[in-house]
């Protein structure tokens, strides 16, 4: 409902909602209000006119005595309209059950980080069906343009990428939450993904005019390119005070199919930091998200419908113990 917030703002003063509670009890006069409520028959009058405001209560004037009754309409109104955001807030799937699978990873990760190299050799293992040759998917996974597209999870959105696709090339990634329209610093680049020379990792910078705070930035080394066949980089995601999390070495490799093209990454970790816990929490669901939505690129780009027997995240990301 469009006019709930002056009723919300009406029942949120504790003295107005006692006397909305009298009132579902029965219509009663001003002066009997102030009785049971304990206050002063000015101050009742107040409270009780700003809920006729609100649209909550009625009145009628009956002898020397002003009769006061409560509607019960807008309170079925607002009851529903909370009814729906707690339906939406408790529907499955979305990024409500991302964020409580990674709040469960999350707690797991930092008990385990009891020191440097905690996270050492575990390694995870990613598998994707793509449209498009392999000469497509490489311009996917080694052009800014199109990587700024798809290498952030669903909640974020890149804000500065260099990307330099050959042996010993540099990378750089910078990324804000998605709903953050903040224009980035100078520090990195031109602001812009689509304006900047490529990709990198997480960390955590500073802020940018009244925007919050950059979610993550981080930078690596591009170790083999054979176009069409093999990427493989180092990226080290940066933690608050500009030192690296850990290492992640990722390694993509595509062989062509009858449809298209066949997908593996592994993900290994190296150089583990204590505070890393909480990226190390995010690699399964996150990096699952980015190959989701690189899937899902090639697909528009090939006009292909997309596939609904294409493995999620979940069942098609491993991580494997070392």
């Amino acid at each position: 409902m469009d006019d709930a917030d002056p009723l919300l703002i009406a029942l949120a003063d504790p003295a107005r909602w006692r006397l909305v509670r009298l009132l579902a009890e029965r219509p009663r006069p001003v002066g009997v209000l102030a009785q049971l409520a304990e206050a002063r028959q000015p101050q009742t009058t107040k409270h009780l006119q700003t809920l006729e405001r609100a649209g909550v209560v009625t009145s009628q004037r009956s002898g020397q005595r002003r009769v006061y009754a409560l509607r019960s309409g807008p309170l079925r109104e607002l009851a529903a309209a909370l009814g729906r955001l707690a339906d939406t807030a408790d529907r499955q799937g979305g990024s409500r059950e991302t964020y409580e699978r990674y709040g469960l990873s999350l707690a797991s990760e930092r008990r385990a980080a009891e020191g440097p190299g905690w996270a050492d050799e575990r390694s995870f293992r990613f598998h994707r069906s793509l449209a498009g040759d392999p000469v497509a998917v490489w311009r996917h996974l080694t052009e800014t343009a199109l990587l700024a597209h798809w290498w952030t999870p669903d909640d974020l959105r890149v804000s500065d990428l260099v990307f330099e696709a050959r042996p010993g090339g540099h990378i750089v990634l910078e990324y804000r939450d998605v709903e953050d329209t903040g224009i980035t610093g100078d520090a990195g680049g031109a602001g812009d993904a689509g304006d900047t020379d490529g990709p990198g990792g997480p960390g955590s910078s500073g802020e940018s005019g009244s925007s919050d705070p950059v979610v993550g930035r981080g930078d690596g080394v591009v170790d083999v390119a054979r176009p069409g066949e093999r990427l493989a980089y180092r990226l080290s995601p940066r933690l608050p005070d500009g030192g690296a999390a850990f290492t992640a070495h990722v390694d993509f490799d595509l062989r062509p199919t009858g449809t298209g093209t066949d997908l593996d990454v592994h993900y290994l970790i190296a150089d583990s930091t204590v505070e890393s816990a909480d990226f190390v929490a995010g690699i399964e669901i996150g990096f699952g998200q980015c190959l989701d939505k690189l899937a899902t690129a090639l697909d528009a780009a090939h006009d292909t419908p997309p596939d609904a027997t294409r493995p999620s995240a979940r069942t098609e990301g491993k991580q494997v113990q070392p």
